[in-house]
């Protein structure tokens, strides 16, 4: 009996590699479907029909136990039902982002001189304005909370230059729609892949601005604390902060009731020191982590919990003086 030949394996890796690329472009084609069906819609009509529907289609995909589990460890005095209407929150926060993409030329109407406000309002403008107004390096950092996108747009508007660090999505045909959307309205854009930390570097060292995301895993971070629990994180920006001794900034954008957003840039940080004046990175990354846990804290339901935020699976990393 003629034995049967088997695909050799650089087949099988190609075929995979196509199958995966086929996968992406059908996923990317039928959001980017969605979204202009949305973009016909009334603002309002059109995310608040996107919020309903992602608090009945996230309890069904496999992420929402990640996040019930990390939402349980947060929070262990908070009942089940308790637990499960923030997980919701979180989903009809998550496609309310996703949607407002296609809005962000009709949400973003801030005014500093309007009798009443719009769907923006600023906390803490004269923050804004005296970054705009230094001729100095400064970094401004937030979490995924809200619209964060928003944050960018809203620096242009007071004429600060900032560059915003930024992780694109693993699909690379929605990763392009995404940052074309971006560029159209944010500014700079500096992608979080190799080499990211040496652009922000150069952008300091001409005296720019830099917007950075801290509350992701980072396999190769510093040890620290995030509610209560053990995790890596990135600590490019205490080392950017040792290095330039430049003032840091945290920004945040709060989900308002009826579609609206308030933007607030808080005072600047007074960064924990070593004992020979310099910044003290893994103190200054703790003190990062403590920051979006406050802001966290305050409505837990405008985070992305369903991310694997506290799985260590690298080794912390050892800092040199």
């Amino acid at each position: 009996m003629a034995r049967r030949r088997l695909p050799k394996p650089g087949f099988r890796f190609a075929l995979a590699l196509r199958l995966r690329k086929l996968n992406y472009w059908l996923i990317a084609r039928a959001a980017m479907a969605a979204m202009a069906l949305l973009r016909h819609l009334p603002t309002d009509t059109a995310l608040n029909f996107a919020d309903r529907m992602a608090r009945r289609l996230g309890p069904l995909v496999g992420r929402h136990r990640v996040a019930l589990d990390n939402l349980r460890q947060a929070y262990p005095e908070k009942s089940q039902a308790e637990i499960e209407a923030i997980a919701s929150d979180m989903w009809g926060n998550m496609a309310r982002l996703a949607a407002e993409y296609i809005f962000l030329d009709r949400l973003f109407d801030y005014d500093p001189n309007a009798a009443t406000p719009g769907r923006i309002e600023v906390k803490g403008a004269e923050n804004f304005l005296r970054i705009a107004g230094e001729a100095r390096p400064h970094i401004l950092f937030t979490g995924h909370l809200g619209n964060f996108e928003l944050l960018p747009v809203a620096a242009a508007t007071f004429g600060m230059k900032i560059t915003a660090l930024f992780r694109p999505p693993n699909n690379p045909y929605l990763a392009d729609y995404i940052q074309s959307t971006r560029s159209a309205t944010m500014g700079n854009l500096q992608p979080s892949s190799t080499g990211a930390s040496f652009a922000l570097a150069s952008i300091l060292d001409e005296g720019g601005n830099v917007g950075v995301l801290v509350d992701q895993k980072f396999s190769r971070g510093v040890e620290t604390t995030f509610f209560g629990r053990r995790c890596l994180s990135n600590p490019v920006l205490g080392m950017l902060a040792r290095h330039y001794d430049c003032d840091v900034y945290p920004a945040r954008c709060v989900r308002l009731p009826g579609n609206r957003f308030r933007l607030e840039v808080e005072d600047r940080l007074e960064l924990p020191r070593d004992g020979s004046g310099n910044v003290d990175v893994r103190a200054t990354t703790q003190l990062l982590a403590d920051v979006v846990e406050r802001w966290i804290r305050d409505d837990p339901g405008q985070w992305m919990w369903f991310h694997k935020r506290w799985q260590i699976s690298g080794h912390p990393r050892k800092l040199r003086g």
